[in-house]
């Protein structure tokens, strides 16, 4: 049992990982076309992420290996019945990957505003449809006694709750874009860049608590298992909390404070998901009897032993890197002669 609770755990970390190190590259592309208005400035928005947004990507990756092999039987369910959903995702995550590097390619400006448009889209969609994939599991999906999900089509997995959770999703990662762009950039792009940040947080907490009001009206499983666990309120309490010193440090002009706590809203609030969730990994609207949890939906004990083995020996290097990469690449990004 403590197995699962671990590699629970870990994989709320990874994800957790994933949202902090890709969000602000995917807030940076929805921000472009509004904060960088000459090929000058858009080519200074992309190098603040270029050498290390395909490195962030590794923790999605991560993410699905862990859930693949510690919790196959969610894996299974999710792969099958958002099957079209998932596809989109991977386009989006091709399409942004070539805009990136196609956009040197060639000196056009129709070329270079396309590829700008594709990234712009791209980034967009991707954060939507985050937010729509946890919308879904935390409203409950047609999981069945076989555990099977049986969605239909893809405009079921779309409904208005997992739609909001989408917009809220997109404001939250445009916002933390903006907090990067202000620590990486200077002059008009910082400028715009800091701009748009007392809309995008208004829009964020306004379309947060309306996500809010929504569950507890509907009664889903995070409301009650707060009401039934008053103590669990300690993550959301510290995520509002890690927010209002991230608002304050951009207020001061404390770039790096603000960036630090907009980081550890977003895992913060990612926690307060899972500890309302736990023990479930995916809530069965048709019977909660066939919602799979913790403990009937992970691997067998020995497949965890081993995991965990090769987790605490390969994780350190991942980690390594990442913080390696984010300290040589740190500072304001410049433009040289071979920046384009």
């Amino acid at each position: 049992m403590w197995l699962d609770n671990v590699w629970f755990g870990l994989f709320v970390a990874i994800v957790a990982g994933y949202l902090v190190l890709d969000g602000f590259d995917l807030g940076v592309g929805i921000l472009l076309p509004f904060v960088a208005r000459y090929d000058r400035e858009r080519r200074l928005v992309l190098n603040s992420i270029g050498p290390i947004w395909d490195g962030n990507e590794v923790w999605l990756v991560v993410a699905g290996g862990v859930l693949f092999a510690a919790f196959p039987f969610v894996y299974a369910a999710l792969l099958s019945g958002f099957y079209w959903a998932i596809m989109l995702l991977l386009i989006g995550l091709i399409l942004r990957a070539v805009a990136i590097e196609f956009r040197s390619k060639r000196e056009s400006r129709a070329w270079r505003t396309t590829w700008d448009h594709v990234f712009f889209v791209s980034s967009l969609a991707l954060a939507i449809l985050l937010g729509v994939a946890f919308g879904n599991i935390v409203s409950g999906v047609p999981l069945n006694g076989s555990g099977q999900v049986v969605i239909g089509n893809l405009l079921n997995v779309l409904h208005p709750f997992a739609l909001l959770f989408g917009v809220v999703t997109a404001a939250m990662l445009t916002l933390y874009g903006a907090v990067f762009l202000d620590l990486k950039t200077d002059a008009a792009v910082e400028a715009r860049a800091r701009r748009a940040m007392a809309p995008l947080a208004v829009a964020f907490v306004l379309l947060a608590v309306a996500a809010v009001i929504w569950m507890a009206i509907a009664r889903y499983e995070i409301p009650e298992s707060y009401r039934a666990h008053a103590w669990l309120l300690v993550a959301p309490a510290a995520a509002v909390v890690a927010a209002v010193v991230a608002g304050v440090s951009m207020l001061r002009d404390r770039e790096v404070t603000a960036f630090f706590w907009a980081a550890a809203t977003i895992v913060l609030l990612l926690v307060s998901l899972a500890a309302g969730l736990y023990p479930s990994l995916l809530i069965s609207n048709i019977d909660a009897r066939f919602s799979m949890t913790v403990s009937n939906a992970s691997a067998a004990t020995s497949t965890l032993g081993v995991m965990l083995v090769i987790a605490v020996i390969g994780l350190p290097f991942v980690f390594l890197y990442t913080a390696g990469v984010q300290y040589l690449f740190r500072g304001k990004v410049t433009l040289t002669a071979d920046s384009y």
